[in-house]
């Protein structure tokens, strides 16, 4: 396991909060008052992190790009040459298949993606390399999926990148020396504006294809008030992301 992960793991909520209700118990007895401002602070933030509606409100801030209108999707290939599809890790070993399977974000990831590629007849890259060292590559995995379920075979895969900073410097590397500078970002919306910086920043000039947006109105009992098992794994999406936002312009030029 790489050192990234457990720090990533730690520093980001749930983690951080978990260790402020641990230091909390830890010093209720040298220090209450101190441990009751952590107890304070690793509670709350794991109850807003519970809320659908916190979801939604924080959703858009970082969905910045809007979707593709299905009536667009045909006209495609006058905008660009190519759709890029960016992995989003696996499952490993499911008994109920038999080998390592997309994620569920993967899976409506590429159920776009596929959508776009039969509408516009544009060709179609994946990208994502090795979960931890271990094959199959993501660009390997979503690519048998594509051609399985949706009968989209892929033209490139590029099956070394583990960053979204990779997936568009090492895309570029396939793409640009055949002429391919206009490209069909597909991601999830809350990751579409790294995406497209990225790219941007590999030399492309990109058509944003979000799919998966949490900005839209939660639809749950009560306004999304109601704290909900669910939202406190999309809330950990969304603040990973708004730390790689920020992150991204400082650590790459």
């Amino acid at each position: 396991m790489p050192f990234r992960y457990f720090v990533k793991q730690l520093l980001l909520p749930p983690g951080i909060l978990l260790l402020f209700l641990l230091a909390a118990w830890w010093l209720r007895h040298s220090r209450p008052r101190l441990a009751g401002a952590l107890f304070a602070v690793g509670l709350g933030g794991l109850w807003l992190m519970s809320l659908p509606v916190m979801v939604e409100w924080s959703a858009r801030a970082i969905e910045r790009e809007p979707a593709l209108a299905p009536n667009e999707w045909s006209s495609l290939s006058e905008r660009a040459d190519a759709i890029v599809l960016l992995g989003s890790g696996r499952e490993r070993g499911d008994p109920a298949w038999g080998s390592d399977q997309p994620t569920g974000i993967g899976l409506e990831r590429q159920r776009y993606a596929a959508q776009l590629a039969k509408a516009s007849g544009l060709p179609v890259l994946v990208t994502g390399g090795l979960h931890y060292g271990t094959p199959p590559s993501e660009a390997q995995i979503m690519a048998d999926s594509l051609r399985e379920d949706s009968g989209v075979e892929v033209r490139w895969k590029e099956e070394r990148s583990r960053t979204t900073w990779e997936n568009a410097q090492m895309s570029a590397e396939i793409l640009l020396p055949q002429g391919i500078k206009r490209v069909v970002v597909v991601t999830q919306a809350w990751h579409m504006p790294r995406s497209v910086w990225s790219f941007e920043k590999a030399g492309f000039e990109v058509v944003p294809a979000p799919v998966g947006f949490l900005s839209v109105d939660n639809a749950r009992p009560l306004g999304g008030w109601m704290p909900e098992y669910k939202s406190v794994w999309q809330s950990g999406l969304l603040l990973n992301e708004a730390v790689g936002q920020i992150a991204y312009p400082l650590f790459y030029r």
